[in-house]
Order: structure tokens, then sequence, then C-alpha cells
């Protein structure tokens, strides 16, 4: 492990408003706790576990780091080239599968259980990132990436449904498609109420972030776009919410674009994180819940903040 940082403040964390001000730990700075990797997706911590998770994508395996004693293993391999990751009501963890077109549910015992591969008897394209809801619903993006390229999975075989985002119920296990009129459905989150899920748009030029409202656990109305990445060409990928509603930005890509995009709730970016490599995703997790874990393009990134993500 590294500190990345010359001096404190850390110059790499930027206030771009004056209320990102109150998330900041002065005496820290950006570490980089992991790197030599291809592709890093789908941070999720397991506080009983103390370690974080995700996803090595193109070398086929889930990582591990083991907060203690600053140690990495490899949790899973071959993982089914997996992307995005969370964990359910039950604590279990849920991965998004590329290359065989589904999400999974990994047991206590180790075992794993599919809970969604198809829709209404066609395959999933490339299940890409997920959440779960309070009420144990889980809700993931299914994009196309993983159907292009064999780099993250692919297979050579067709696309079968237009992209989109379903939702898993609780009681039934039933797939509900949720969203269809999205272009690229990627990195999704609710904010901290659940009255919002928000999504990124990947196919749109430029990306957006879009939310829309939930009514009784399920999208009842239009979506509005919330953030538009025009104003720095940059590539929002995935994304968490804190407990004040903010959103945390996977971001990219290019010098001076690279690393995470802070937004309150209107949308206005109001604190940045400077990072050598484009960041795919992050979540928040550590002892105190209040450690960014920031999953990058060979690396995994963290910083203490004055923050914790919305459960």
């Amino acid at each position: 492990m590294f500190m990345m940082c010359e001096r404190y403040p850390d110059p790499r964390v930027r206030v771009i408003d004056p209320k990102f001000s109150k998330y900041l730990v002065k005496h820290a700075g950006v570490e980089c706790i992991a790197t030599g990797y291809r592709w890093c997706e789908g941070p999720v911590w397991f506080g009983d576990w103390q370690c974080l998770l995700w996803s090595d994508l193109p070398n086929d395996r889930i990582m591990g780091y083991y907060e203690p004693d600053n140690t990495v293993f490899v949790f899973r391999k071959p993982s089914h080239f997996s992307n995005g990751n969370t964990r359910d009501q039950n604590g279990l963890l849920v991965t998004c599968e590329h290359a065989s077109r589904r999400v999974t549910r990994t047991e206590r015992n180790g075992s794993v259980t599919v809970i969604a591969d198809n829709f209404k008897g066609k395959r999933l394209n490339s299940p890409n990132d997920v959440v779960t809801a309070s009420d144990g619903a889980v809700w993931f993006s299914d994009p196309t990436f993983g159907l292009r390229s064999f780099y993250e999975g692919g297979t050579g075989e067709n696309q079968e449904l237009k992209p989109a985002v379903y939702r898993i119920d609780p009681v039934t296990g039933s797939v509900e498609m949720q969203i269809v009129d999205m272009i690229m459905p990627n990195g999704l989150a609710f904010s901290p109420d659940e009255s919002l899920l928000y999504v990124v748009d990947s196919g749109t030029d430029p990306l957006q972030i879009v939310q829309y409202p939930i009514c009784n656990g399920k999208v009842c109305g239009s979506k509005k776009v919330l953030i538009s990445a025009a104003n720095d060409n940059g590539r929002p990928d995935g994304f968490r919410v804190d407990d004040d509603g903010n959103l945390w930005c996977g971001w990219g890509e290019g010098e001076g674009r690279d690393g995470v995009r802070v937004f309150d709730n209107i949308g206005k970016c109001i604190g940045a994180i400077d990072l050598p490599e484009r960041c795919a995703n992050l979540c928040f997790g550590g002892k105190g819940g209040n450690r960014l874990f920031m999953a990058s393009s060979s690396s995994i990134y963290s910083l203490y903040v004055d923050a914790k993500g919305a459960v």
C-alpha cells in the first residue's frame, strides 16, 4: 500500500462548491491499496468479513481486500466475467455475470444460485450493475457491453432483448422489466428514501444520469435528466449515494477528468477526487463506513471521508 499525496490536505481532493467541505477529512489522502489488474468493477463492502470484494472483469475473477492487515486475495476464479456486485437484505453477495448472462446469489455455504437469466424466455444480454432495495427487491441494468467484446466475457452469441433495467420481486422471484426507454443503462442507485432511482445512460451523447420516481417499490413515472456530462466531456459509470443524497460518481475519461465527481441531489457538481486512471465504480465501507473505495482501471484506491453510504 502506498500514499499518492505528498501533503495534507490532499490537493487531488477538490472542493468545487463550499458544501463539499463538510465531507473532507483534513489529514486523509488518496491511497492505492491494490494494483495490477485489467479492469476493476463492482466494489462491495462486507463489514462482517472486514473486507472489500470487487470484479477484475477481463481476468475473470473476483478479488478481495482484507482491511485489518491490508492483504489482497482471490475470492473466486473463474467468475463468469463478473461485473457489478452488491449485498441483498440477508447480507449475501449478488453478482452480475457477463459470460453467463445472468445474476447470481452466493449462499452462505458458498454455492451459487441463479436468480435471473432470462425475461419471458429470452436470455438477458450482459447484466452490468445491481442494487438492492429495502423491500428486498434486486434491481439490475442489462446493457449489451458484455456481448460486444470477448475481453468482457462475450461469446459471440446474439442479443435477444433490448437494453433495460429489471426488478427481481423479493416474494415471487419473478423478473420484471421496469425501464425500457434508455439506450444503454449502466450504473444505478436509489436516493436515501428510495423515492428515486438514478441510472446512468451510457448510450446518450453526452452521457447522462437520469432519475425515475419510485412508488410502492416500482417505477411510477417518466425519467428526468439530473446530470449531463457535457460540461467536461466526461463519462459517468457506477456510483453510490450518501446519507445526504449526494451522488459519488465514478468518472472519466482522459487527463483531468479521471476519478470521481460528487453531485448534490439537484445535479450540481460540488467536489472531485482526481485519480491517475478512470474510475468505473465505487462504494462506501471500512470499519466506520466512511472509507470510499474506488475501483479504477487497473487499481483500487481509497479515501477516508466524512460521509457514509445510504442504506
